[in-house]
């Protein structure tokens, strides 16, 4: 299996800091606003944009290294990139779109070998269509194929999503996850939609600004942010401040005040008593308590508040709890709308939360 390794780097005309390590047969996700240099990053892999420093290789094949003078251009590296609006030749129909990718093959070796991509990525019997005959999931489906034609040692995807319908997005979910399995090579995917990443990615990298911030798997990246900016990245709204108040190594926690509250939270004998801290929760680690039913464990933070906001959108209601105890800091959380409507979820009525001790991270590098 090959490897992708690049450690890119320039000031202008768009700003490049990032370090990318991506095996084979995984998918490492790029993940970020828009301008924040994800498609300039990938294009830059492609060969089709020139770093001012760094290196990049794949497997055996060195593609870039700015100290030795050494680039190969998109042409002299096997890649297979999709970009984002497909780019397929509107005069060509699907076979020939296939085939176009196959420059290195003999030519009565082409149409055979694009039946068997075509059939690999559940487009037979479409040989003879158009792209403009074509729904937005069947033109993703011949560009994949098209750039698997080339016989890449990596495979590049750029919003492969973005140009299709929900449900359709969906099914190609599942699709891309079954085609990444036989395949060998890594998978590079810039996108914008973190639940993307978080369903397909093995790995998942935050760019803000042309830098990547952080590399992780997506759940744990998403659990614990190396910094305020990650974490309002990838959607943690619950920032808080506060201060260690000190230890407790039996029991395994670190003890912090949020307000007038007491938290416990995971162990971090480093952190120094009387130190201010900035701290995050996932919405997913607090839970609304029924009003008929409280409880509380050890392992859990037990908060007073009233419901401040509620938005349903459609499945899921979004709220939020002004705490008393917290300095009457806003928490919010998802929680589905059936359970909403059952518990008469509306702004004005007294709430309980837990805050689940485990899903408090302290980060360690606020700026």
């Amino acid at each position: 299996m090959s490897e992708l390794l690049a450690r890119l780097q320039q000031e202008s005309p768009i700003p490049m800091e990032a370090e990318l390590r991506c095996s084979g047969g995984q998918l490492l996700a790029l993940v970020g606003p828009s301008g924040s240099g994800k498609t300039t990053l990938l294009r830059a892999l492609a060969g089709l944009v020139k770093p001012r420093h760094g290196h990049i290789s794949c497997g055996n094949e060195t593609w870039f290294d700015s100290a030795a003078g050494h680039y190969l251009t998109a042409r002299q590296r096997r890649v297979g990139y999709v970009p984002q609006h497909f780019a397929l030749f509107p005069h060509l129909n699907v076979l020939h779109n296939v085939m176009a990718g196959m420059l290195h093959r003999a030519p009565e070796q082409r149409a055979a070998a694009a039946h068997d991509l075509l059939e690999r990525v559940n487009l037979s019997g479409l040989e003879s269509r158009k792209p403009n005959e074509l729904s937005g999931g069947q033109q993703q489906r011949v560009a994949v194929a098209r750039a698997l034609a080339r016989e890449p040692q990596i495979l590049l995807l750029d919003e492969p999503f973005s140009a299709v319908d929900h449900a359709t997005r969906e099914r190609l979910y599942g699709e891309l996850a079954m085609l990444k399995q036989s395949l060998s090579m890594p998978i590079v995917m810039v996108t914008h939609d973190l639940r993307e990443a978080m369903l397909l990615a093995d790995e998942m990298s935050v760019l803000h600004r042309g830098k990547i911030l952080q590399t992780g798997k997506p759940v744990e990246l998403v659990a614990r942010p190396d910094s305020i900016d990650v974490a309002r990245l990838v959607g943690i709204r619950n920032i808080y401040q506060g201060e260690i108040i000190g230890h407790e190594t039996q029991q395994e926690y670190t003890g912090l005040r949020f307000g007038k509250a007491l938290l416990k939270t995971p162990l971090r004998p480093e952190l120094i008593p009387g130190s201010l801290v900035q701290w995050v929760i996932p919405s997913d680690g607090v839970v609304l308590h029924r009003r008929d039913k409280p409880s509380h464990t050890e392992r859990e933070n037990q908060l007073q508040g009233t419901i401040d906001t509620v938005h349903t959108l459609g499945e899921i209601t979004r709220m939020a709890v002004r705490l008393e105890d917290g300095g009457h800091s806003l928490l919010w959380l998802d929680i589905p709308t059936h359970l909403a409507r059952r518990n008469e979820i509306a702004c004005g009525v007294p709430a309980t939360v837990s805050l689940s001790v485990a899903a408090i991270h302290i980060i360690d590098n606020p700026s």
